[in-house]
């Protein structure tokens, strides 16, 4: 009879369990906002977490990382920290987003089609960078937009910012990925049929520096790439790269993080 009543107990504590919110759940449902720029300005002491954003416009809500900044909520979409979730992904995983919010993640270039396509307001796009030696760097875009899904959500930035240097225009002329529709392994619109590099010629850009990104020429920016460790970092095409802060070799980056607020 005990056991009878231990097991039954079990199953209502299983069930209990899967019915309550998390911790970072609970989070997520208040305050809440079109994004994170609207939630800092109707909550000036709101902090930095996970919120349920429901952009103009759109039926759907969604989950994000605010990262409350003196300068208001910035929406992030890109955050690498290690090499725990794999970036190596194909074109339906970076549509619709992969990892943790609240951690490593991708949010998604159709969340994010979403969050920019209002031509009455303006975003800026910020890139953080952080070596192995203790440093960081960012790098500020105004204007920054997608294209819709049958435009393959080319990237669009206006002016630059920064001490990263701005590697999406070129970390040497003719590389300027501004313009471009994003590519992936399984589909690539990438501006190279082929690009030459001495005696290499490069059809994909994709294939040799891994993850998804908005390629025009290989070998500017691409912060998803693989990531690798300290003392294994510098020299390969296949990095978290931003080439016009480390060189000559290219330096793969210890953390990134791209994030968006609207003005």
């Amino acid at each position: 009879m005990k056991s009878v009543i231990e097991f039954c107990g079990l199953v209502l504590t299983c069930l209990l369990s899967l019915s309550e919110p998390t911790q970072t759940q609970q989070k997520a449902v208040s305050p809440q906002g079109t994004d994170c720029t609207q939630i800092k300005a109707l909550t000036p002491n709101a902090t930095s977490g996970v919120y349920l954003i429901q952009p103009a416009g759109l039926k759907a809500r969604f989950r994000v990382y605010c990262e409350m900044l003196p300068d208001g909520g910035w929406t992030v979409f890109q955050r690498r920290t290690g090499g725990a979730v794999s970036f190596s992904r194909k074109w339906a995983a970076y549509e619709n987003g992969f990892g943790n919010v609240a951690s490593d993640h991708w949010l998604g270039l159709k969340k994010v089609f979403c969050l920019t396509k209002k031509k009455n307001k303006n975003w800026i796009m910020r890139v953080d960078l952080w070596d192995f030696e203790g440093g960081s760097v960012h790098a500020q875009y105004n204007d920054f937009r997608l294209g819709s899904k049958t435009e393959e959500f080319k990237l669009n930035v206006g002016g630059y910012s920064g001490d990263a240097g701005d590697a999406i225009r070129g970390a040497y002329p003719g590389i300027d990925q501004n313009g471009y529709g994003f590519s992936t392994i399984d589909r690539d619109n990438d501006g190279c049929s082929p690009c030459i590099f001495g005696d290499i010629a490069e059809n994909d850009c994709a294939f040799s520096e891994g993850g998804g990104w908005w390629f025009s020429r290989c070998g500017s920016a691409n912060l998803n790439g693989d990531w690798h460790p300290a003392g294994d970092n510098i020299g390969w095409a296949s990095g978290v790269h931003w080439l016009t802060w480390k060189g000559p070799a290219p330096y793969s980056a210890k953390a990134s993080r791209m994030m968006i607020k609207s003005v």
